[in-house]
């Protein structure tokens, strides 16, 4: 495989893709994808800003038989209008089509549907009532939040699922307005929130709520809490510290030598060997010879679990 400039290896694992999908998000994911499939719901999937392939990479791997995945990102591609150009610029500048091309296919045999260009082209490119799972995570910009939304509830199943990232950061507030104004007037119904993402549906969200809140409630590793809010119910989960992903295959390249995480060990000291500083080195260098073979005669004592 040729490697996309400015890269020296390939992923290994799933957290070696750049990007942000923290574990609670993962776990989130399989959570819902998993209840889909268990209860014998098809419907195609779709993603909304792919940036280098992380959830992209995770939903790959729930796709089944007969069903379709379209993601959706400029790429390197122009932007509708100068305000999404600047963000693009500004954000994503290192983003290319390869780049993302060939962190999936680390992962999974066939690349899914991509569309490149702005979001905006997904309603005439997916079909409505095809998808049970949809997640936006394109542009930050209002407008476009407001019609991927549209885009959402348009291409969702009934019992379809939409996640909307970044929905309460304080540099994206153009996602929470459009976010919430989708529940307060566009009948968007919460199901959850994670630190970083909103769960939703435009169908009755109370069942899949009540089997969500028995899962997570067994769990030791997240905090949860049930407020109320504009007569919708607002579960809230968020992560504890050490809390674990789901466990993901490697990819094609696992058994290859990674040099980019060995040079991270090795900056982080985990697997450079441990190294005497200067100035001790020319101290033992200084000392008489017989001190200097006491003093390694005793190291290499504690070193054998000399007592």
């Amino acid at each position: 495989m040729t490697l996309a400039p400015g890269t020296t290896s390939p992923p290994h694992r799933l957290d070696d893709v750049p990007g942000w999908f923290p574990a609670l998000d993962q776990l989130l994911f399989e959570w819902f994808l998993d209840r889909q499939e268990s209860s014998g719901m098809r419907g195609d999937l779709l993603e909304l800003g792919v940036y280098m392939g992380k959830s992209a990479i995770f939903l790959g791997r729930h796709l089944q038989n007969a069903e379709r995945y379209t993601v959706c990102d400029l790429f390197e591609g122009s932007a509708p209008d100068d305000a999404n150009k600047a963000e693009s610029t500004k954000s994503y500048g290192a983003l290319t089509r390869r780049a993302f091309e060939e962190n999936y296919v680390s992962f999974h045999d066939a690349l899914p549907r991509v569309l490149q260009g702005p979001s905006s082209v997904v309603p005439a490119e997916v079909a409505a009532d095809s998808c049970r799972f949809v997640h936006i995570d394109a542009s930050h910009l209002y407008e476009h939040v407001y019609d991927d939304i549209g885009a959402a509830r348009d291409a969702l199943l009934p019992g379809g699922v939409v996640v909307l990232d970044d929905f309460r950061s304080e540099h994206t507030p153009g996602v929470a307005v459009a976010a919430w104004e989708a529940v307060l007037t566009r009948g968007l119904r919460p199901i959850c929130l994670s630190t970083q993402k909103l769960y939703g549906t435009w169908d009755d969200p109370g069942p899949v709520q009540e089997e969500l809140l028995a899962a997570m409630r067994e769990r030791e590793d997240c905090h949860l809490s049930v407020q109320q809010a504009a007569g919708h119910r607002i579960v809230r989960f968020k992560s504890k510290k050490g809390m674990q992903a789901p466990p993901f295959p490697p990819s094609r390249y696992a058994s290859r030598p990674n040099p980019d995480a060995d040079r991270t060990l090795t900056q982080q000291g985990g697997s450079a060997a441990p190294r005497r500083s200067r100035t001790r080195r020319i101290a033992v260098d200084l000392l008489p010879p017989v001190l200097t073979r006491a003093i390694r005669g005793a190291r290499a004592g504690r070193g054998s679990g000399a007592r």
